[in-house]
């Protein structure tokens, strides 16, 4: 099969475009064939050796932790799923190995639930890393409620655009920072934009005076240190970018009814998820380079398998 390789640790100029073998299919994996998979900022951090202190590589290494497409074979103890049905998959593994970035791929049934029905490819990889982050913060971490207010840094990036809908879909408030050309984009889904900078604490309490019930940030640069004054006394915090006292750090955890809830909100209509861009699994490298660039729409880039 075709597949996302790197030998050694390095940007994206290190992935490779080759022929592997097809992965192995033990008693308790499904076998999948790959229809899209997902970029995150890990993929990239751990591909340059950033978390070489905390995970192994077994080169060569096929990056990628999102994934979506179609069971082609189930393992002998795999009732949960059978050839044909439609999955998506966080497949993150504690050794840099078999990722997503291939043709096909193998890992245990508790990593999938089924496919969204009404996303498309493309919508449906992009969803588990970022959803499950995002679903963790506001659920777990900040226990949004009904009437709250929240106010999401990089509200309009792959997880503060889910962040902030699922939010809204528990009845909060939510304002969002973002740059000035992403701030169309928060209004359609219901987000209140302000501006990054000097102006954000008195943007912020103009539309919410008293100060913000929870906060959630998504883009490190320090803006933790607002938090006394975007809050109100106790203002619950939580970040996937940085850290300060009385901030709680997230990191996505599998979880099948975690993400089982994600596809069910996108089914209601709930949760949209925004896609910046698409491209073929051959053109990774390109992929990479886009997503570290930055200067994409609002959303998550991915990779399209053919076949």
């Amino acid at each position: 099969m075709k597949a996302i390789i790197y030998r050694q640790y390095g940007g994206p100029e290190v992935l490779e475009f080759t022929e592997v073998p097809e992965p192995k299919l033990s008693q308790t994996n499904v076998l999948i064939r790959v229809k899209a998979a997902a970029l995150n900022p890990a993929d990239h951090v751990l591909q340059e050796g950033l978390g070489d202190s905390i995970m192994d590589a077994w080169f060569p290494v096929i990056p990628g932790w999102d994934v979506a497409g179609i069971v082609e074979h189930a393992g002998a103890g795999v009732s949960e799923f059978v050839p044909g049905d439609e999955v998506i998959g966080f497949v993150r593994e504690e050794i840099l190995r078999h990722g997503t970035y291939a043709e096909k791929v193998s890992a245990g049934v508790s990593s999938f639930v089924r496919k969204p029905r009404n996303a498309t490819w493309a919508h449906a990889a992009a969803l588990p890393l970022a959803g499950l982050t995002a679903y963790q913060a506001i659920v777990d971490a900040l226990n949004i409620r009904e009437g709250e207010t929240l106010l999401i840094h990089g509200a309009s990036g792959g997880v503060g655009s889910i962040a902030a809908q699922i939010a809204l879909s528990r009845g909060a408030k939510v304002v969002g920072s973002a740059s000035e050309s992403n701030h169309s984009y928060l209004r359609s889904i219901g987000v209140e934009p302000v501006v990054y900078g000097d102006r954000l604490v008195e943007d912020v309490r103009k539309i919410i005076p008293s100060g913000v019930d929870a906060i959630f940030d998504c883009v490190g640069r320090g803006v933790l240190s607002l938090n006394a004054q975007l809050g109100r006394a106790g203002v619950r915090a939580c970040s996937i970018a940085g850290a300060a006292p009385d901030t709680k750090t997230v990191f996505a955890r599998a979880n099948q009814q975690d993400l089982m809830k994600l596809v069910e909100l996108v089914e209601s209509g709930a949760l949209v998820v925004p896609i910046a861009a698409t491209y073929p699994l051959a053109n990774a490298a390109i992929a990479q380079q886009a997503l570290r660039n930055g200067r994409n729409a609002p959303g998550k880039v991915v990779l399209e398998v053919d076949g």
